[in-house]
């Protein structure tokens, strides 16, 4: 066997690897229960908002749609420019339960959002949070259906991966990439066995924690200068002895996450390179992307042998088979190669702007890496 075919050959068998994960997690990973009864005043909804007033509205009207598990509802208005703080103050005239926690200095090696989750956490007074963004939506029942699944299950920390709303062309094709990248390579199914703490994993979007398993773990105080703070926290949430899942959530909330093909870039390159710990496991994600699901079908097109078009397939039933379970229109599909180009661009964007001291923009403020690993250095920002 030459090289040419030797090398073929094994893309063919880490295609047919990322086919197996991607399907594991279609058929056996689970999705939060479909009822449970309420338990009165348990949970305070937790909304960090910075010029949220286009999201906010919607969020809220989902948050007091929710029954009497919600005790409280609280809005961290971060430092907004807009209508942010009226809006949550003519919602808390409509429900009792919704209050407004003001504008606080964001102290030195504290990232934005960190700093607005811990100031809702020290305000409330409810066993279990719910930290939920502005662009999210639960659904009718949703906070006692994660109450429900978190005690039967006996875990202090869960988090329903949602649905992804996407309705720009740019949004259909691109944002399905965020499921394929974790289901492809994450076993879901192995982390309701296994308490590794590199087997956390949440959607930060929605998060339920029990008050005093999150004050034991040191709450958004531990991850405080992290831009990639919810699955650190998810890591740090095992490696301290805690039980934490993500299990399945379309039908309990939804996220728009981005409504542009801007603000993804924006968004996608300010987690990006900050996701890796080290800059060699960044490296060979983008290495695996690249060779992996992008290069077979580029292949095609010069090369047109049975191993890669072999290989090329295995990503076209992986892509498939998540669409199937996550709900993905067919063009995210049919564009796989060119989502797959979009997504090693924005890494080396993100990895060249955290290098080079650039730094990466966010709502007004600039998050910079200096060290060797990509976890932002205490003192970073603007």
């Amino acid at each position: 066997m030459d090289l040419t075919a030797l090398a073929s050959a094994a893309l063919l068998i880490v295609a047919l690897a990322l086919l197996a994960i991607a399907l594991w997690n279609v058929v056996a990973w689970p999705s939060v229960a479909g009822d449970a009864p309420p338990v009165a005043s348990a949970v305070a909804v937790l909304i960090p908002a910075r010029d949220e007033e286009r999201n906010l509205p919607d969020c809220l009207e989902s948050a007091i749609a929710q029954d009497s598990t919600v005790g409280e509802i609280l809005v961290y208005d971060d430092h907004s420019t807009d209508a942010t703080a009226r809006i949550v103050r003519e919602f808390a005239a409509r429900d009792r339960r919704v209050s407004l926690v003001t504008s606080r200095t964001l102290p030195q090696g504290w990232c934005g959002k960190t700093f607005g989750c811990a100031t809702l956490a020290a305000e409330s007074t409810m066993p279990w949070l719910v930290f939920l963004d502005a662009d999210a939506r639960l659904q009718p029942g949703a906070v006692r259906r994660m109450l429900g699944e978190a005690l039967g299950r006996g875990v202090s920390l869960l988090s329903p991966w949602p649905r992804l709303v996407a309705v720009s062309a740019g949004e259909r094709a691109l944002m399905p990439l965020l499921d394929v990248v974790v289901f492809t390579l994450f076993p879901a199914p192995l982390s309701l066995r296994r308490p590794d703490p590199s087997l956390g994993l949440v959607h930060g979007a929605c998060i339920l924690a029990e008050r005093r398993a999150y004050d034991r773990v040191g709450g958004h105080g531990a991850v405080r200068s992290e831009i990639f703070e919810d699955q650190r926290l998810a890591r740090l949430w095992r490696d301290r002895g805690e039980r934490g899942l993500c299990l399945g959530g379309r039908d309990v909330v939804s996220v728009r996450m981005y409504r542009s093909v801007g603000e993804l870039w924006r968004g996608f390159q300010k987690n990006f390179y900050p996701a890796f710990r080290h800059a060699a496991s960044f490296w060979a994600f983008l290495i695996l992307h690249g060779v992996v699901l992008v290069a077979p079908f580029m292949l095609l097109a010069i090369a047109p042998q049975p191993l890669v078009i072999a290989a090329a397939l295995a990503i076209v039933a992986m892509r498939s088979a998540l669409a199937v379970r996550f709900g993905h229109g067919i063009w995210s599909v049919v564009l796989h190669p060119f989502a797959g180009l979009f997504v090693l661009a924005i890494g080396l964007s993100s990895w060249w702007r955290c290098r080079s001291g650039r730094g990466v923009e966010w709502k007004g403020r600039v998050y910079r890496t200096t060290n060797d690993e990509a976890a932002v250095a205490a003192g970073g920002f603007e």
